[in-house]
Parts: C-alpha cells; sequence; structure tokens
C-alpha cells in the first residue's frame, strides 16, 4: 500500500512562467492514468510541463477502488477497447502487476443456477443426463474457448471450478477465455501508477475540490478555484485559486455534471461485497480453491423472481456486486457515500445459493461491504465514454466510462496525453467519443 503525502497548495514549480501547467481534476483510476501517461509521453519534459492533480477525498477512494476489476477485450466502446486491453498488458509485464495489483488472464462464464432448494436435485440430474448433447459444453462450438471446453468433467463443468454449489447449475455459457479476459485489483493499481508518475518530480498531488472553472474574455479556461479539504494541514475550507492553467483536464466520473451543468454524466450506485480469509493459513487454502474464473450469474427464485450477482474470484479475495440502483442521489462528494447495508446483506444472502459454503467458512469473519457511483452516460448514439476536448478551450474531459472505467482507463490515459502533448490523437479514432458533440461546456456551476 501506499503512503501519499497530499500538498495543501501547489509548489513553487508549478507556477514557474517556463513550464506549461497541465491540471488534473480528480485521483481515480481515469485520472491517475492521464497523469502516468502524460509523464511517460516521449516529448514530456519536466523543464518544460507541470502537473497538478486534485483529490478531494483520498486517490481510488470511489468506485475505482471499489470496482470488480474484470478486464474483456470485447467490452465497449470498441475504438478504444482493444487498445485498452493490451496496455493493461503491457503494464503488468513492465511492473509485475501480477504481484502488484493482482493481474492476471482469467475465463469468464455466464452461469444460470438454481436457488429454489427443493429443485435443485432434479435440476441437476437433468443437466449431467443431457450434458453430452448439449450445446453449451459443445467442442464443436468452442472455437477461441477451446481450453474450457477441452477441460470439463462429467456434468459438463470446468473441472478447476470448484468454489460454487455445482448442483444447482442448470447451464453456462463461455463469454472468454484467458486470451480474451483479465482481471486486476483496481485500487492497487491505480495507486501504484499514480506513485509512479509522481516519481517524475513533475507532479503535485493536492486534497481539494474543485469549486469553479474561470473562463477569460475570449471563453477559454484560465483559472479554477478548490477549497483545501486536507484534514491534516492549516486552512482547511480556504479557497485557493490556481491560474495560467494551460490545460484543465475533468475526470471526476459521475460528479462532472456538478460542475458541467449540461453534461450528460449520471451516477449510478453499486453495492459489492468482498471475502477475504481471515487468517493466512486459510488465505493459502482459499488461493488454491478459488481459480481465476469471473462468473456472471442468473439465480433462478422461488415465485419467478431472479436474482443476477456477478462473482469474480480474485487474487486476494472474493468479489460480489449486485445491480446498479439509480435512485440514490449524487451526493456532494465521497466522503458522504453511504454503504446501504441491506443491499449488501441481500447480495451475501443470495451469493451463499451458488457459492460453495466453504467458501464463506474461510471468510466469515471478514466481509467488507462497499458502495461507490459509476458515471453513466445519458446519450441514446453512443455509449460512452467522452474523452477529448469540450467546446470551451483547453478544458478536456475523460468521463462517462461506465462499468467499464477500469477496463479503460490506461488507453484513456494514453490518448488524452496525446492530445495534450501532441495536439492530436493519433493511437485511436475517438471522434464518435467527442465531448463537443453531445453538450456544452459553457454552462458552468
Amino acid at each position: 500500500m501506499f503512503e501519499f503525502d497530499y500538498l495543501n497548495t501547489p509548489t513553487e514549480h508549478a507556477n514557474s512562467d517556463s513550464r506549461k501547467k497541465i491540471v488534473v481534476i480528480g485521483g481515480g483510476i481515469i485520472g491517475t492514468c492521464v497523469v502516468y501517461y502524460l509523464t511517460k509521453h516521449p516529448k514530456f519534459d519536466p523543464e518544460k510541463y507541470h502537473i497538478i492533480i486534485l483529490e478531494s477525498t483520498e486517490v481510488a477512494g470511489g468506485a475505482s477502488g471499489k470496482a470488480g476489476g474484470l478486464l474483456a477485450s470485447w467490452a465497449f466502446p470498441e475504438e478504444i477497447v482493444p487498445l485498452s486491453f493490451e496496455l493493461h498488458q503491457q503494464l503488468s509485464d513492465l511492473y509485475n502487476g501480477s504481484e502488484e495489483w493482482g493481474y492476471r488472464r482469467i475465463n469468464t462464464l455466464s452461469l444460470e443456477a438454481t436457488a429454489v432448494e427443493e429443485d435443485a436435485e432434479d435440476i441437476t440430474d437433468t443437466k449431467n443426463t443431457n450434458s453430452e448433447n448439449s450445446d453449451e459444453v459443445s467442442i464443436d462450438n468452442a472455437k477461441e474457448d477451446d481450453g474450457i471446453f477441452m477441460n470439463l468433467d462429467q456434468s459438463g463443468l470446468p473441472k478447476d471450478l470448484q468454489w460454487i454449489d455445482r448442483k444447482k447449475v442448470k447451464e453456462w455459457t463461455s463469454l472468454g477465455n484467458t486470451g480474451s479476459t483479465a482481471q486486476v485489483l483496481p485500487y492497487k493499481f491505480t495507486t501504484f501508477i499514480l506513485n509512479e508518475a509522481l516519481k517524475s518530480d513533475s507532479v503535485d498531488l493536492i486534497r481539494g475540490k474543485l469549486s469553479n472553472i474561470n473562463l477569460g474574455d475570449d471563453g477559454v479556461v484560465k483559472s479554477i478555484d478548490y477549497i483545501q479539504t486536507n484534514p491534516s494541514l492549516d486552512g482547511r475550507g480556504e479557497i485557493i485559486d490556481i491560474d495560467n492553467i494551460d490545460k484543465l483536464v475533468l475526470a471526476m466520473g459521475p460528479w462532472t455534471s456538478k460542475i458541467l451543468l449540461d453534461c450528460p454524466i449520471s451516477a449510478l450506485k453499486a453495492h459489492s461485497i468482498i471475502l477475504n480469509p481471515d487468517s493466512e493459513e486459510r488465505m493459502a487454502k482459499f488461493q488454491e480453491i478459488l481459480k481465476p474464473y469471473a462468473l456472471f450469474t442468473d439465480l433462478e427464485l422461488p415465485n419467478f423472481q431472479s436474482f443476477a450477482p456477478e462473482i469474480y474470484a480474485r487474487k486476494e479475495d472474493l468479489y460480489i456486486c449486485g445491480e446498479g440502483d439509480s435512485l440514490e442521489e449524487l451526493p456532494d462528494d465521497l466522503s458522504k457515500v453511504e454503504v446501504n447495508k441491506q443491499k449488501c446483506d441481500e447480495l451475501l444472502h443470495y451469493a451463499k445459493k451458488i457459492v460453495s459454503p466453504k467458501i464463506f467458512e474461510m471468510t466469515k469473519k471478514n466481509i467488507i461491504q462497499t458502495a461507490g457511483y459509476l458515471p453513466v452516460l445519458n446519450v441514446d448514439t453512443t455509449s460512452g465514454p467522452l474523452i477529448g476536448e469540450t467546446n470551451v478551450k483547453n478544458l478536456l474531459i475523460a468521463g462517462g466510462h461506465s462499468c467499464w472505467g477500469i477496463n479503460n482507463a490506461p488507453v484513456t490515459g494514453k490518448l488524452m496525453a496525446e492530445l495534450i502533448i501532441d495536439g492530436e490523437v493519433t493511437a485511436a479514432n475517438i471522434s464518435s467519443l467527442d465531448p463537443s458533440l453531445y453538450f456544452d461546456a459553457s454552462i458552468l456551476d
């Protein structure tokens, strides 16, 4: 874990007339990747550029630190996903991501199961009888997923998927194998990447909350005001300005529309629970059993009801999340995000219907409940995200990544770095993700 030293105000280097000042708002995975790829750009020179990253609470304190961390080459949008999937692998190769942030290739399945207890035995008998003729396990239909389909037992399930209650599974399909899906521990990834960027000695990490964006008479971004939020420093609550900004990047997730009032990014609240072994001895056994699978489940419940938790076996824990809730109002800042215990208890209740009891026995004393807000783009003609310069000169946005923010963070950072330093994007065609097509950024809070 990294201990970051937050500043109260920018350093003297930031106010040097010889350096271009780049300000990034948001210390989540998007903002940190923007800062990282800026410092790694071939033309980046600490004598010519200085970066300020403004974070109101803590790095990766929001959804970036609470997400499941699934990576997929088939995610959306197709303009940027393949490159981002490749960049994740490159970063892991460069920094030993397997050890540093739990990077690994995994198998991903869509799985239908019953949580109607009295029907479980009958369903299992039917599944076993029909498995040889089932399209779900047909090697002929496997194609690129042959590795999964060649590793089946007589019940028709992957042999190493032993951490679920197998008798309740009705059918399954492959969504991806180790060639197309992977995972990270998002909090560890985000903090590691920012720590690497800070080594450039050209980045100020400031704890403060953006309060105003100030435009000049020509409509160009000139400065910002922020409220100091660092509890360890004098002057908490004081308003500070940063002027002479060359580029301002908003990587604020769902909070973007709190500042840019016309921005079509809204919030979707998601709850999750994380199951951790409660001893080193149990961790070893846990990791032995918990083979790397991501499961998109659909649980059949009594009275024709269903529940669809996503369950990810990660390197250090078992992560379980449910459907998002758009009715929960976005609070003013991260410090006011509340966990709904009832939502998490519901997740735990239904997870116990499909996850093997031995997993809960090893983790019953160490179950973490979390909540975060995903930034969802409300535009009919694009899935997002929005990446690039707005209709306000020198004001850029990287937001609206929905559930694929972890997946698409590296490519977002790389593209923003190209745009800021080179003045154009060459690594991908992101014309359809141009923020200026979808809202007026001059309408400010």
